[in-house]
């Protein structure tokens, strides 16, 4: 009962046949990497196109409200008083800021 069948593997003609296998991938190691990272980076591309190409659907549209489309920016009553008293306070930037207002593209 000990015959062998012809396609049996032997275990100690595996581990050559792995050895041989691994001096070849070492071999070649600089290439495969490269390959790892070119795919890599083709399937990052393809995935920023995919998402940057995606329209909201008129769920979403009809989701947002009109007050968050048309935000009003507002500024704080003290700080535009802070800054009024700084502008009176100096005459550095009283003058700046009279030169900009005439002049607002003057360097």
């Amino acid at each position: 009962m000990s015959s062998k069948k012809s396609g049996d593997i032997d275990l100690s003609q595996l581990v050559p046949a792995l050895k041989k296998g691994l001096r070849a991938s070492l071999r070649y190691s600089g290439i495969l990497f490269f390959i790892f990272v070119a795919c890599v980076y083709g399937f990052i591309l393809m995935r920023i196109t995919t998402l940057s190409s995606v329209q909201p659907t008129d769920s979403d549209i009809s989701s947002t409200s009109p007050a968050k489309l048309t935000a009003i920016p507002s500024v704080n009553a003290k700080v535009v008083q802070q800054l009024q008293e700084l502008q009176n306070n100096s005459t550095n930037v009283k003058a700046l800021f009279d030169n900009s207002r005439q002049n607002p593209f003057n360097e």
